[in-house]
């Protein structure tokens, strides 16, 4: 192209550019007159839209406004119809006061207009003093002094009470209300008052006054018979102010307008109701809507304006300007939805990040669970394993006692800490209940156990008794009975100075058919009552430590009736109540003399993390889900629970719990750490027993009776003097008196000194064999070295039937026999372990060192043949094929190499083509034989994740710590038989 063509191209492009600018200036000119029309159209008609709105807006709040205030008003006149119907008409009059402000305070939302009301009875000169008499008050002024003399009185009789202060008052007095008052009572109907400041609130408001006639008034009634008939006033005040925000504040478009409430009985000054005094300089458009409210003398009416200048509508701008927000709404469209889709796009981007956070979260938690677990059942592993060697050892009695105290203590600080896992299993509905036989006696025993040290340093008394018609073995779930059991004594003794903790357990049947108190027993409870009100009795309750109980009902009356023994007014036929079924109901309650629940607290007690107060957890501890935990283990048992606190008295917790039994099941039968036989050698042994208090002496007998002894009581040591030495049915029976216990609150050294001679001098005489052995029983420690000098042993509770068994063994010289069939039972059972484990070499693998004596010397007890190592690495070098290890114990949690990965290292062993290139004559000839080597873990994990874990990397069981001696056993003999059935060379 030459420079012609170039120049012609250039001259186009100029003139192209200069059309468009051309067409640009015109279209916008266009568009210009277009926008300027349109607009001007588009805000005349708003203008007119707004016109009409508000007057509909106006319109609507002055009729919402007129028919609250007709509603109001017809309670009203309703609530004068009562007035002269059941205060003048019903004689005597059934209305005062209390009546008058309670009704109007329950009726008062049918009268949202109304701040107060009060009624105003007329009173003529001639009535006054008689009036005043009898109301007990004079009639005042407004301004508080004495009303003079006058024709009649207006006097308030009844108020609401937002208005009480007005009661007396002569309404009268004041020159508008008594203007108000003639006017009401001439036309029949409300009468409004001006506008005024109402005290306390400074609101404007007015009075609404209602005469209240006789009934019987013809509606054309003339002025004298209205004055006649008239009885008195009916008041209210309006809060219109507030009353009028309020019914505003629901209304749309409130914020748009400004409402102002006006009283134009005057029409050259109206009084203002509600509204901003001034208005603003702009005078925008405005509506007045009338109010009739009904009174005949007044004039009102709602006026309306808008609050700003009408704004120019949106569309008088966005219409005019079409064609320019056409191409502008395009690129407004691209534009959006790019930033639609980067906000999109970032959302994403945060929820997968944030996704991220709560996955990471929720393994932290299950880390942290995991961690805490390992950490704290680890040490407590070698600790109850230790134990479990100790009472496989030859001990006495009170060791052996010991010991299982200490193995129990253990256990429950494993249960504590499971408290949390089992929140968490609630929670996910995957809690399950086990269904064994248990002792339920024992078990109660071993609870009391662990809050022994407690009780004794606070001085209380700690008891257990089971009715003798519960069975002896039930089948449930020991563990989870036992947790509950713990949680309720644990609060017990916990809230509990002084006093008792008492824990019974009897049959449901028993509880409910069993206990009929007889009406002479009644009526003494009352007689006593009666006189504990008056001050003339000196009332000590009959229960465990003669403090009183919060439950009424567990009194001595009623647990007597419980006793297996026939007592008197109910006969040993129909005392004695039998289970039929295969399902046997037991009603458990735990009695403390507390400190109670608060009333305010009492309806959150079963709610999780929940305490009466902050200051609850730092003074006792605890972190508030035992009870909601024991709640839902409750329900899973298929019982309920409540209770009953009084505050400063106590609590009493019982719940109910349904358990299995079967007939068949023998005593001895049972595995050891569900039942403890006790000892035969004190069985038919004579007791005495001196206690005061028929509760508490009813507990000792139980233990005593589960040890076969035969114990009579007397109430103090007067009544045993005479017992033993009289002529009575003990006569025949205390040459065989073996031991006299006595309680620390019935002994006196003077009055014990006369008994111990006296036993002595029927030694002598030949009437008793022996002198019996004598106990102190005491809920502290004492001075047992003054106290040895009268006492043969000092006993300090709570009451154990195996503690007890021990001491009175221990003072009678009887050798222990119940060790000794315990290992002939233990010998019986560990013959079927032997056979299984005897010569089988299994290889443990575990960096603590007291884990590694505990599997040891419980695989050991039963003949097998154990190596232990630390190291996950030592281990693969005793498993290098060939190997002749029959199982392998591997812990998850070690240095350099955890559990996993040394599986993992096993099954590469096991897999490995160069092994298995050796050839079957090779590995025959070493011994070997191509199976899978059984490894288990162990570990104090105790979440699913870790099982899941285990068996992902090639493990084939899972035992967690702290283990015992039957869980270990049940892992190897599964993982041995399962072998065997595939290996029939092992």
């Amino acid at each position: 192209m030459g420079v012609g063509g170039k120049v012609l191209v250039s001259v186009r492009k100029k003139r192209w550019w200069l059309n468009r600018t051309a067409l640009m200036v015109l279209w916008v000119f266009v568009s210009g007159l277009i926008w300027v029309g349109l607009h001007l159209y588009s805000r005349g008609d708003s203008m007119r839209k707004a016109e009409e709105n508000l007057v509909s807006m106006c319109n609507d709040r002055a009729r919402m406004l007129q028919d609250q205030f007709a509603v109001s008003v017809n309670h009203f006149q309703a609530l004068a119809i009562l007035i002269s119907t059941f205060h003048y008409e019903k004689h005597p009059s059934v209305l005062d006061q209390d009546t008058f402000a309670y009704y109007t305070a329950k009726t008062a939302l049918e009268r949202p207009l109304l701040n107060g009301v009060a009624y105003a009875q007329r009173v003529l000169r001639s009535e006054r003093e008689a009036f005043e008499r009898r109301q007990g008050w004079t009639i005042k002024s407004f301004e508080g002094t004495t009303s003079p003399e006058k024709e009649e009185y207006a006097a308030v009789i009844y108020s609401q009470e937002t208005v009480s202060y007005i009661e007396a008052l002569d309404m009268m007095s004041g020159e508008e209300d008594h203007e108000n008052i003639l006017k009401a009572r001439a036309t029949g109907k409300a009468v409004l008052t001006n506008p005024f400041r109402l005290l306390g609130s400074n609101h404007l408001g007015v009075v609404l006054t209602f005469a209240v006639y006789r009934s019987g008034l013809p509606k054309d009634a003339t002025l004298e018979q209205r004055i006649e008939a008239t009885l008195g006033y009916l008041g209210g005040a309006f809060d219109v102010e507030s009353l009028v925000e309020n019914l505003l504040r629901q209304l749309a478009g409130n914020q748009d307008i400004v409402v102002n409430v006006y009283d134009v009985t005057n029409a050259t000054e109206p009084l203002i109701m509600y509204g901003p005094q001034s208005t603003n300089s702009y005078q925008s458009p405005s509506h007045v809507s009338v109010l009739d409210f009904g009174d005949p003398f007044r004039k009102h009416e709602m006026k309306c304006r808008y609050r700003q200048k009408v704004p120019i509508p949106l569309s008088a701008i966005t219409t005019p300007s079409g064609v320019f927000v056409i191409c502008m709404l395009a690129g407004y469209i691209l534009f959006a939805a790019w930033s639609r889709y980067d906000s999109v796009k970032e959302d994403w981007r945060k929820s997968e990040e944030l996704k991220l956070r709560a996955e990471a979260a929720d393994l932290a938690k299950s880390q942290f669970l995991a961690t805490v677990s390992h950490e704290i059942r680890t040490p407590m592993n070698g600790v109850l394993g230790m134990l479990d060697m100790l009472l496989d050892t030859d001990l006495n009695l009170i060791q052996r006692d010991c010991a299982q105290t200490a193995r129990v203590c253990g256990k429950a600080l494993i249960s504590l800490m499971n408290e949390v896992l089992d929140r968490e299993k609630i929670e996910s509905g995957k809690l399950e209940l086990e269904a064994v036989p248990f002792d339920l006696r024992f078990l109660l025993d071993d609870v009391l156990s662990l809050f022994s040290s407690k009780s004794r340093e606070k001085g209380i008394e700690l008891a257990v008794f089971v009715s003798d018609n519960v069975p002896q073995v039930v089948i449930g779930d020991p563990g989870r009975f036992r947790q509950v059991i713990t949680n309720l004594v644990g609060n017990s003794v916990k809230f509990t100075k002084r006093g008792h903790i008492f824990v019974q357990v009897h049959l449901a049947g028993s509880s409910y058919q069993c206990i009929r108190v007889s009406e002479e027993v009644e009526s003494l409870a009352k007689n006593i009552q009666d006189k504990m009100l008056v001050g003339t009795f000196n009332y000590t309750p009959d229960t465990l430590s003669g403090l009183e109980a919060a439950d009424r009902t567990n009194n001595w009356e009623n647990f007597r009736l419980l006793l297996n023994e026939p007592c008197s007014g109910l006969h040993a036929s129909e005392h004695v109540c039998k289970w039929t079924s295969n399902k046997v109901t037991l009603v458990v309650s735990v009695e403390d003399t507390g400190i109670g629940i608060p009333v305010h607290a009492q309806d959150r007690v079963f709610t999780p993390f929940m305490q009466v107060d902050s200051s609850a957890s730092r003074m006792y501890g605890g972190t508030g889900i035992g009870l909601s935990i024991s709640k839902y283990l409750v329900e899973l048992m298929g019982g309920q629970i409540s209770f009953v606190s009084r505050p400063h008295v106590g609590s009493t917790f019982t719940f109910t719990a349904i358990f299995q039994q079967d007939e068949n099941i023998k005593f001895c039968d049972l595995h050891s750490a569900l039942v403890e036989c006790l000892p035969d050698d004190l069985r038919g042994m004579n007791a005495f027993l001196i206690d005061g208090r028929p509760v508490r002496s009813s507990v000792t007998r139980y233990h005593l009776k589960r040890l076969g002894i035969r114990a009579d009581v007397a109430t103090n040591i007067r009544t045993a003097l005479h017992s033993i030495s009289g002529q009575n049915d003990l006569q025949r029976t205390r040459k065989q008196l073996q031991v006299l216990l006595v309680e620390r609150d019935a002994w006196d050294l003077e009055t014990y000194a006369t008994l111990l001679g006296q036993l002595e001098e029927l030694k002598q005489k030949g009437l008793m064999s022996e002198t019996p052995k004598t106990i102190l029983l005491s809920t502290s420690e004492l001075n047992r070295a003054e106290l040895n000098l009268y006492f043969d042993m000092v006993i300090t509770k709570p009451l154990r039937s195996s503690t007890l068994a021990a001491c009175l063994q221990n003072i009678l010289g009887l050798k222990d026999t119940r060790s000794l069939s315990g290992k002939e039972k233990e010998n019986g059972a560990a013959s079927a372990l032997n056979r299984l484990l005897d010569g089988k070499k299994i290889l443990v693998v575990d960096d603590n060192k007291v884990n590694l004596m505990v599997a040891a010397g419980s695989l050991k007890k039963y003949g097998a043949n154990v190596v232990c190592v630390e190291r996950g690495r030592d281990a693969l070098a005793l498993l290098r094929l060939p190997h002749d290890f029959d199982a392998c114990f591997m812990d998850i949690q070690m240095p350099e190499m955890d559990g996993f990965e040394a599986t993992r290292q096993i099954r590469l062993m096991e897999n490995n083509e160069k092994f298995r290139s050796l050839g079957p004559t090779t590995l025959e000839h070493s011994g070997w034989s191509s199976r899978r080597l059984p490894v288990l873990a162990m570990t104090a994990d105790v979440i699913q994740a870790t099982y899941e874990e285990c068996i992902k990397w090639g493990m084939d069981g899972y035992i967690s710590k702290p283990f015992d001696e039957e869980q270990l056993y049940q892992a190897i003999s599964r993982s041995l038989v399962s072998n065997s059935n595939s290996c029939p060379g092992l």
